[in-house]
């Protein structure tokens, strides 16, 4: 496949709603095809829509953009904010012969589509005020404010090399003549997207295939302004686990959900690369291999299902992975209730217990243990401090005023104690868990020691003397 560059691609989201997973992947594709590439990345907001797009919407999409790392290097561009230049390119169409006005009501269209249908033909315009070679067009309605048609070809086809799912051909009389300027002068969807695309001469669009029906429309808007065409790519939709669309109960929500979960944007990243393309059987890489490997030849056709084990699993490797330090300011704000003043260091806390978190949220609650005062049940105290015990903890807390305070020494100590007692391990770690924690399961119990540190182990120690 050839390419065309300097490569310039764009993610082109309509702010009517928040920045899904489906449109996070879009982005991250033509964001990855133009680093690839050295090209530019443009981001415009697709704002026509009045009655359903919102400011909110917009920072919606813009928060979970930047909180991806998808950086863009041109806009956000606002299409409300080029009506100038869209009225221009209607006003050179009209003059070339193009498009046309059409003075039909909504009524009139929706009679001509209705007698279609009753003849068993596609319902669609009729070419009422097309004008024609030898053809009388009606009289000018008085007081009637006409739309703006695109002349459409009424023969031949539009057929495009779909860089995800192949040649598609269209016939052109499938197509009517769509409008392009409403009775207002406001342009339309597919009209604002082709003059965007020649205007930013965008190279690759990719996106979903709910936009393949757009696209013939889209090429011979394009070829009448005499701009070059794109490649264009149609991704699959993401399904849910169960193999239908995806929806709120499979995870359809917005990206930003997915921090307030506790999600790493690193690990979203590397789950959203796979859900569509892959390189061999890797699983696991970093944004600069993926910018690397990024191609459109392995773009998969078939629809990825989303699946939240596989997600989790990414986001234990990376939490895994990451700076303690950071993960510290990532789990603060979601230990409500932590008590920091005389507490151990969060970063060190964290690096104990980052192993089995799945999400920060798993990791702030494992945190948790060192950042409150034990308050084990009567209940476990008596089942697990037992008068057997106590003359060993006695023994162990002794021990714990002269001895070095690291985790290899205290391991040491701990089973010179038991030794001289004659116990096993759990007997007197379930009690110092207790006494310390308050739990009975933690991280191993002389890791868990030396980070709360003598005084505090001592003290806690003391009461249950």
């Amino acid at each position: 496949m050839t390419v065309r560059t300097p490569v310039r691609t764009r993610f082109a989201p309509s702010p009517t709603g928040y920045l899904h997973l489906g449109g996070a992947r879009t982005a991250l594709y033509s964001w990855a095809y133009a680093r690839h590439f050295g090209g530019t990345f443009i981001l415009r907001i697709e704002d026509t829509d009045l009655e359903r797009s919102t400011p909110e919407a917009v920072q919606a999409i813009l928060d979970g953009m930047q909180w991806l790392g998808l950086s863009h290097d041109e806009g956000p561009f606002y299409q409300m904010q080029r009506m100038d230049r869209y009225r221009e390119v209607v006003k050179g169409m009209l003059e070339a012969g193009t498009a046309y006005l059409c003075y039909c009501s909504p009524e009139e269209v929706e009679a001509m589509r209705e007698r279609m249908r009753a003849a068993g033909e596609k319902p669609r315009y009729d070419g009422t005020w097309r004008p024609e070679p030898g053809k009388v067009l009606p009289p000018v309605p008085e007081g009637v404010k006409p739309v703006v048609r695109f002349k459409n070809p009424l023969d031949g086809e539009v057929t495009w090399n779909d860089v995800v799912k192949g040649p598609i051909t269209i016939a052109n009389k499938e197509l009517d003549d769509l409008i392009i300027a409403r009775p207002d002068g406001t342009p339309t969807y597919n009209f604002c997207v082709s003059v965007d695309d020649w205007d930013m001469q965008i190279t690759h669009v990719l996106r979903g295939d709910d936009h393949v029906n757009n696209t013939p429309r889209q090429i011979n808007i394009l070829r009448a302004l005499g701009a070059e065409l794109p490649q264009y790519g149609h991704l699959p939709m993401i399904l849910g686990p169960d193999g239908q669309k995806l929806s709120k109960r499979h995870g359809a929500v917005s990206v930003m959900q997915y921090p307030e979960q506790g999600y790493l944007p690193e690990a979203m990243l590397n789950y959203l690369a796979r859900l569509g393309w892959s390189h061999g059987d890797d699983e696991i890489f970093s944004m600069e291999q993926f910018t690397e490997w990024f191609n459109l030849e392995h773009l998969t056709a078939s629809a990825a299902q989303f699946n939240p084990e596989k997600l989790a699993w990414l986001n234990n490797h990376y939490i895994k992975a990451a700076d303690n330090a950071r993960l510290a300011e990532l789990a603060r704000p979601k230990m409500e209730g932590a008590q920091f003043d005389g507490a151990p260091e969060l970063p060190a806390v964290l690096a104990l217990v980052k192993d089995r978190a799945n999400t920060i949220n798993e990791l702030a609650d494992a945190a948790m243990l060192f950042f409150r005062q034990p308050a084990p049940s009567a209940e476990l105290m008596s089942q697990h401090l037992t008068d057997a015990v106590k003359p060993a903890l006695a023994a162990f807390a002794e021990r714990c005023r002269t001895v070095e305070w690291n985790k290899a020494a205290i391991a040491a100590m701990l089973k010179e104690v038991l030794a001289a007692h004659g116990l096993k391990m759990p007997q007197i770690a379930m009690p110092l868990r207790l006494l310390v924690t308050g739990q009975l399961q933690t991280p191993a119990i002389d890791a868990v020691l030396e980070l709360f540190g003598r005084e505090t182990v001592l003290a806690r120690v003391g009461k249950g003397l």
